[in-house]
């Protein structure tokens, strides 16, 4: 089977860049993911980000792992393995030049990508605009347009609240209560009682305000912030699959598969 040559660079590495990773892996497309040096990543376990701390991580049969220099992402690439690689500010875009450029940060907003980045630029989510910054956005937020593809105007605005799931939104997610060291006491898959305590920041627990499945944590030990985003419960318990890419990131990612099928022909 002839391979399809088109070399993709993906800003971020977590669970919605995975699942575009993967997807475009598995179409034949060599990938390489950026990521900080210690990403902030809670569902780690569908994210090639959880490479930066564990060396490698492998995701429905495809491998991730982190590399250190431009020619280690050469060799991984040869051995069909993603690379991951350490490079907050991008600076590893103009040297390899990418035939696709995709923004996956989920920063709610634009962090510096432009349509000079290379051939096919592609933002997902809010804060960015198709024809002035990027080619296409794809849209993320839960509901009927969910994966669509954007050639003009930007996706729907960042409400702050997250998707419902089984009646349940802001419920679902868990955020530190104080700045500090995050120190997990529980394991993403483990089932957990409402009030229950999961972790604490600076010695201050973190219950859980809803029962259900633990479907994503920090990485432990790592400093953050009051109120930030420190990981997610739901609802549905054991009947959720927390191992596997979510139908979201399958969504976003026929998007993406799309954006550069439809840049690329017409």
């Amino acid at each position: 089977m002839k391979k399809v040559h088109f070399k993709v660079i993906i800003k971020g590495a977590g669970d919605l860049a995975s699942g575009v990773a993967h997807r475009l892996w598995q179409s034949g497309f060599d990938v390489i993911l950026l990521e900080l040096p210690q990403p902030l990543v809670v569902r780690r376990s569908v994210a090639f980000a959880s490479a930066v701390y564990e060396g490698t991580m492998c995701l429905e049969g495809v491998e991730a792992r982190l590399c250190q220099n431009n020619n280690e992402i050469e060799e991984l690439l040869a051995r069909r393995i993603i690379p991951v690689f350490v490079d907050p500010q991008g600076e590893l875009i103009p040297k390899f030049k990418p035939d696709v450029l995709i923004d996956a940060i989920i920063a709610k907003k634009n962090t510096g990508t432009t349509l000079n980045d290379a051939p096919i630029v592609i933002g997902l989510g809010p804060g960015f605009i198709a024809g002035k910054d990027v080619h296409a956005v794809i849209e993320t937020q839960r509901g009927h347009n969910l994966g669509k593809v954007l050639y003009s105007g930007s996706a729907a605005a960042n409400t702050g609240v997250p998707g419902t799931i089984a009646g349940f939104a802001v419920e679902r997610l868990l955020r530190a209560p104080a700045e500090g060291k995050f120190i997990s006491l529980k394991q993403i898959g483990e089932l957990v009682q409402q009030g229950e305590t999961i972790a604490t920041v600076n010695s201050v627990p973190v219950t859980a305000g809803l029962t259900g499945l633990i479907r994503g944590l920090l990485y432990p030990g790592l400093e953050v912030k009051k109120g930030m985003k420190i990981g997610d419960i739901d609802p549905r318990g054991e009947d959720v699959d927390c191992h596997t890419i979510s139908d979201k990131a399958r969504a976003v990612a026929g998007g993406v598969l799309e954006a550069i099928l439809h840049l690329s022909f017409f």
